[in-house]
């Protein structure tokens, strides 16, 4: 075909040669991860990975759902697992075929990680797990969960922390969904008592948590901000508008003012997400940019979904809280779930302040006062 990238070109004769693939297949072409290395991926450069994402939706090609696996336990695995359990789960995580969920954040270790408390006892050829976990996305159906967990209590508090794959299934683990205010559970808060973890499921060094930690949360801002306004879990920017040119446009001029702020907001994300794929596929961590764009994403969402409640006038204040809230109405849903946005994934603050420290270079938050 004249004038087309050849690498354009081959996507789509593969998915000529393929028109319904299911995920193993799509897995094994490397399609699903095009930019982690072969064999999982295809080693694919940031423009080459925007071909094969723009081919896929061309032919309406989805990948598998499985964004904790993918966003941020894959990346991890391929950081700092060793190959044995990379041919482990990486499989399972790129066909879809096993959930994953984050066990990181507990009651009283959210913003301040560091301060977690759970804790891993070498015991002969494994570690003894206890402690608590909250806000686990998932974790009531996943197969598989990344955790941090202490195994050293002497030393500096960063120092003594691992980094785990733990099996949900294992006995000992016990999850307990938390309803939102959407009516739904989408978190979970996860009792780990007596759990046996077999040593070559740490991975990494034992005390080497927090670097390992680095990367998922580095990964974890750009696969969270990528999403869309909802973290990918409902409409994005580009149905809001849709919806405004099928009522006929906006006439109010107040809303429409938010409207093109809406709007320019999102021209904005999609520049600096193009920055993200482009460090995160040359091999850099994403470092504090992503958590600039995850700020900006996570307040672009509460802005949009805000201005779709007020387009909708009295219709907007009804709506539905339940299971099934997200299929009767999208918008009623979205705005409830927007207020986790700046939450979950690192508050907004916590972004602001590694914007400040490690990208602008002003001086550290001091600590807090001891009580």
């Amino acid at each position: 075909m004249p004038g087309v990238d050849p690498r354009r070109l081959a996507v789509r004769t593969w998915l000529e040669e393929h028109p319904d693939p299911t995920p193993a297949v799509l897995a094994a072409a490397g399609l699903v991860a095009p930019g982690w290395p072969a064999p999982w991926g295809i080693g694919a450069e940031p423009e080459h990975r925007l071909i094969v994402d723009e081919e896929l939706r061309r032919a309406g090609v989805e990948r598998p759902d499985n964004p904790i696996a993918l966003g941020w336990a894959g990346p991890t695995l391929l950081a700092g697992g060793d190959e044995a359990q990379q041919q482990r789960w990486l499989p399972g995580i790129l066909d879809g075929s096993e959930i994953w969920c984050q066990l990181f954040s507990e009651p009283e270790a959210g913003s301040d990680l560091a301060a977690l408390r759970t804790r891993a006892e070498r015991d002969g050829d494994g570690y003894v797990v206890n402690g608590q976990k909250i806000w686990s996305t998932w974790a009531d159906h996943s197969h598989f969960g990344i955790l941090l967990a202490r195994t050293d209590a002497t030393g500096p508090k960063h120092k003594g922390i691992s980094y785990f794959v733990l099996d949900m299934s294992a006995p000992g683990v016990e999850v307990r969904p938390i309803t939102e205010m959407t009516g739904q559970s989408h978190f979970n808060e996860t009792f780990l008592t007596d759990v046996r973890i077999p040593a070559d499921h740490r991975i990494g060094a034992e005390g080497d948590g927090w670097r390992l930690a680095a990367v998922t949360l580095g990964n974890e801002r750009v696969s969270l901000s990528e999403g869309g306004m909802l973290w990918g879990m409902g409409p994005d920017t580009s149905d809001l508008f849709d919806e405004v040119r099928r009522a006929g446009g906006i006439t109010d001029p107040v809303l429409r003012q938010r409207a093109a702020r809406v709007h320019s907001e999102a021209e904005v994300l999609d520049l600096l997400g193009r920055r993200m794929v482009t460090a995160v596929l040359r091999g850099r961590d994403p470092g504090p940019e992503a958590s600039i764009r995850k700020a900006l994403s996570d307040g672009h969402g509460q802005d949009a979904m805000g201005l779709m409640k007020d387009l909708r006038g009295p219709e907007g204040m009804l709506g539905v809280q339940g299971p099934d809230a997200q299929a009767i109405d999208v918008w009623h849903w979205g705005y409830l779930f927007s207020r986790a946005l700046t939450i979950g994934g690192g508050t907004s603050e916590v972004q602001r302040n590694i914007i400040g420290e490690r990208l602008l270079g002003l001086p550290r938050e001091p600590p807090p006062n001891p009580r």
